[in-house]
């Protein structure tokens, strides 16, 4: 690799020639504070609170867009940057509505931050205030366009990455704002639920609708059996919300967590993981053998879902029947699970931890409601989960050690990898290759789907038969995928799609790290790691060995595929408008 002699701060570094002074200044650990800047979305120098000052140019430059050359000479610290970051910083404060103590990003706000960070004591401007009306309608997303600062992070994602366009700019000068197409809500345009533009917001201006209240009640209502299950990317990130580090398993501390809060049961959505490689395994053979409609795509991902119904409507054929594992799970504990315990399924309230903001939208879905009650009842994010644990007074790190409950308590592997891109194809390949081959397979990692790259293929010989496999992680790497499909440039079997970059560990209901860290960590990467570690680390490793899955096709289900399996753990899709009328 090239590289170049440059001088920061009068510290005389070498730097890849292809480095902006952002990333020569993090290599020489050097600050430069950032509020739009998020590496490899938003690189558009719009805030101006990275100003440096280089020398021989007329005026200030932007760090994350300057490129570096030989003998460049950076100040990044002289009286003139100190004084334009600060009035740069003045301004965005002047009416940005500053409700810090009821603001859900109170103690994780970048704004907030860099106010310390550059000791800002007072404001000299006095900005006229914003009062624009809040988008509440989604069930999954807030937007609150008064804490808006226009660092456009939730456009790039939304229109660069996800390809969904959902938001934009309007409007140009004082009047700029982030908005829907026409001044729609969120929940009147082709908006997946994602809630990718959550994750990457530095302030408050986008969040979850917050559920916890309804749950806070249900625990409080005698007549209510209020149950949890958790999904397996909660686990390994979690923890980021007490201070621990970045894919660090906190399993038992969760679980001991939710016993605390008041939970009756606590079960763990692995299990349905299990369940629906069954149901959607037998599903991809029964297509393959009997000529049905291919590839057959995976279903899990809600949001990955909704972006279909409103863009590839001609590949709803394609899509599993399978409701995803947290709904599935639903359905079991209003029907299997009621039935086995003598409790009227009214009276089961479900509570399903999720990393998920578009797993809300899809808890409503009237569709999910099999056993004449909606399979799950409320959806929280990770995060609303962390905000019940530290309201409750709860230490997180000092728990004793503890289990999920019976009789839903056990989960193999395969269930477990279900939180990282590619999770969900590898599971259905360890049971899927097995029933081909008629034996059972020792080599059971299928490293070719996994990893962060944007789209992954594999074949996969069994049994006589040659399965062509794709996954696709990331709603433009689906579009990118389909495109390629619907030009008739490739052909597969099975497809597994997930609407987050990275998968569930990377779910917009995820702890928010800021931009100083997404820009050079990679979150996705790091929490996957730890999902990998506790499938190796488990005694069953694939979804058709689960004893407890067994059970439940013995004395209920039958056999995956039949009528009742079908009834309870299938559900249909249907094709919406891009841009619904009026």
């Amino acid at each position: 690799m090239e590289m170049v002699n440059i001088t920061i701060d009068t510290r005389k570094i070498q730097v890849p020639k292809n480095y902006t002074i952002l990333e020569a200044a993090r290599a020489a650990n050097i600050a430069i504070p950032t509020l739009c800047f998020l590496k490899e979305i938003n690189e558009i120098g719009a805030c101006r609170m990275c100003v440096v000052e280089v020398k021989g140019a007329r005026a200030l430059q932007a760090a994350c867009v300057y490129p570096v050359s030989e003998g460049l000479e950076i100040y990044t610290q002289s009286p003139a940057v100190r004084e334009a970051r600060k009035v740069t910083l003045e301004l965005i404060l002047s009416n940005h509505d500053k409700k810090c103590l009821t603001c859900v990003r109170s103690s994780n706000c970048e704004l907030q931050q860099l106010s310390e960070d550059l000791n800002i004591k007072g404001l000299r401007f006095e900005g006229e205030a914003k009062l624009l009306p809040l988008d509440e309608f989604s069930p999954s997303i807030v937007r609150d366009p008064n804490k808006c600062v226009l660092c456009r992070r939730c456009v790039s994602m939304c229109k660069n990455v996800q390809t969904v366009s959902a938001i934009d700019t309007m409007e140009r000068g004082f009047n700029t704002t982030v908005t829907c197409a026409f001044n729609k809500s969120l929940n009147d345009v082709s908006c997946t639920m994602c809630g990718q533009c959550i994750a990457v917001c530095p302030v408050g201006a986008l969040r979850e609708k917050d559920d916890t209240d309804k749950v806070w009640a249900a625990l409080a209502n005698p007549d209510l059996h209020v149950v949890v299950q958790t999904a397996p990317a909660v686990r390994v990130a979690l923890g980021e919300e007490f201070g621990m580090p970045i894919g660090s398993r906190v399993t038992s501390n969760m679980i001991a967590s939710l016993r605390r809060l008041g939970f009756k049961k606590v079960f763990d959505t692995d299990t349905a993981a299990d369940l629906t490689i069954m149901e959607e395994g037998t599903e991809l053979l029964h297509r393959i053998k009997e000529g049905g409609k291919l590839p057959l795509i995976t279903s899990c991902s809600p949001g990955w879902i909704k972006f279909c119904e409103h863009n590839y409507p001609e590949f709803l054929e394609n899509l599993s029947s399978c409701k995803s594992p947290h709904e599935m799970f639903g359905a079991v504990l209003k029907s299997y699970y009621a039935e086995k315990m003598g409790i009227d399924p009214a009276k089961i309230f479900v509570v399903s931890i999720m990393p998920c903001t578009a797993k809300k939208y899809e808890a409503q879905r009237p569709e999910l409601s099999s056993t004449g009650y909606a399979d799950v009842d409320v959806v929280l994010t990770t995060r609303e989960l962390a905000r019940m644990i530290k309201e409750a007074g709860i230490d997180f790190t000092e728990l004793p050690e503890r289990h999920f409950d019976d009789p839903m308590g056990e989960a193999s592997g395969a269930g477990v990898i279900f939180g990282a891109t590619g999770g969900v194809m590898e599971a259905a390949l360890r049971t899927v290759a097995e029933i081909l081959e008629g034996k059972s397979i020792d080599n059971i990692e299928y490293n070719a789907v996994r990893g962060v790259e944007g789209i992954k293929e594999a074949t996969v010989e069994a049994g006589g038969l040659k399965i062509k496999a794709a996954v696709a992680h990331g709603l433009g790497n689906a579009r990118k995928l389909l495109d390629k499909i619907n030009a008739g440039e490739a052909e597969y079997h099975f497809i597994e799609i997930m609407g987050c970059p990275g998968g569930c560990v990377n779910g917009g209901g995820q702890p928010i790290q800021p931009s100083t860290v997404r820009s050079w960590v990679d979150l996705r990467a790091e929490r996957a790691k730890a999902i990998y570690e506790e499938d190796r680390e488990l005694p069953i490793r694939k979804s058709h060995e689960n004893p407890r899955v067994k059970a439940l096709y013995e004395e209920y289900f039958e056999k995956p595929g039949s009528h009742k399996a079908h009834k309870l753990l299938h559900t249909h899709y249907t094709k919406r408008a891009k841009y619904p009328e009026e």
